[in-house]
């Protein structure tokens, strides 16, 4: 069977943002890019699944700009077959991406589409989401474990109360969470091998689909600074200050 994995291009998580003088946003200019940590640990598990014997081809697929190649290719010396890029310059919104990967599901027919459950830029957790709903398939989001046997995926998911344990037909699609695995580091040979896979570039305009962003950022700026904390003497004057000062009680 085909796996499908969405991977994005986000500022590296070791990197503080800087947000722009403007307030439109978040600097980006001569900043370290990685792929989003949740979408590496999809790709280590779709090529788990490969290794394994129940996947044949894993695909990995990005949006964005030209170089999301470079996210792409990580993809590929981690273990995915091939990439596409739908390349564009537009602000992609959750709703654009999942419509774009929608036409690509049509257009691959992969089993399993298995994808991280949030981007460390936006935080959006949408994506994976929509793209069920888009397609009419069954879903599996926070998942910490997936197995696949008998054309069925039995997924083990993280809630508030604990853990609960989905049976799904497939295809369907998955997102990931921290405790699903370990996503192995890509070693120099990999690397290598993985410039010599076969990369796709479309266009939205190719897939007939309409990126044009529905949501408008308004202003972008950093959480206001914690002020220092105050010593009480007892707790009568703690009291007093939640009560008065605080007024939390």
């Amino acid at each position: 069977m085909k796996i499908l994995v969405p991977v994005k291009r986000v500022v590296d998580y070791n990197v503080k943002v800087r947000v722009k003088a403007d307030n439109s946003g978040v600097d980006i200019a001569n900043v370290k890019m990685s792929m989003n940590p949740f979408d590496e640990i999809a790709v280590e598990e779709a090529v788990r699944l490969k290794e394994a014997g129940v996947a044949t081809e894993v695909i990995a697929v990005s949006c964005g700009v030209a170089q999301c190649q470079e996210t792409l290719r990580t993809a590929m010396a981690i273990g995915a077959d091939r990439g596409i890029l739908v390349q564009t310059d537009e602000e992609l919104q959750p709703l654009a991406v999942a419509k774009l990967l929608k036409t690509l599901v049509e257009k691959e027919g992969p089993q399993l589409v298995i994808l991280g459950k949030q981007a460390i830029d936006d935080d959006a957790n949408q994506t994976g989401q929509m793209l069920a709903a888009l397609l009419n398939l069954p879903q599996a989001t926070f998942a910490s474990k997936v197995a696949i046997a008998d054309g069925k995926a039995t997924v083990t998911r993280e809630i508030d109360g604990g853990l609960e344990t989905l049976s799904m037909s497939l295809p369907a699609i998955v997102t990931t969470d921290l405790r699903l695995n370990e996503p192995r580091y890509a070693t120099l040979p990999n690397i290598m091998k993985a410039k010599k896979k076969p990369l796709e570039t479309v266009t939205p305009a190719d897939l007939g689909v309409d990126v044009a962003p529905r949501l408008k950022t308004l202003k972008v700026e950093e959480p206001p600074k914690r002020s220092a904390g105050v010593k009480v003497a007892d707790v009568a004057e703690l009291v007093a200050k939640l009560k008065n000062e605080a007024k939390v009680i």
